[in-house]
């Protein structure tokens, strides 16, 4: 089983809000999740980022893969480098 460190899209329409979750790659975008382990808010200003750092390192160091988009975020969070 690969497993992904991805966004999940919540909110309502044009008005995006994700929560960063740990999920198995062949579940939807939004279906099932292992965990949720922060947030993710584009739309306000400025943007909202709370990732839980022990989580992310602990899931990373397990294998798990983080998409492009979080692995940005996880850079500017300063967890990974």
């Amino acid at each position: 089983m690969a497993v992904k460190i991805r966004l999940r899209r919540m909110g309502a329409k044009k008005n995006p809000f994700y929560r960063i979750v740990v999920a198995d790659s062949r579940a939807p975008r939004d279906g099932k999740f292992i965990e949720e382990i922060g947030y993710y808010n584009p739309t306000t200003e400025p943007v909202d980022v709370k990732i839980d750092a022990e989580k992310a390192k602990k899931w990373i160091s397990n294998g798990a893969q983080p998409s492009d988009t979080v692995r940005s975020l996880l850079k500017k969070a300063g967890i990974i480098e």
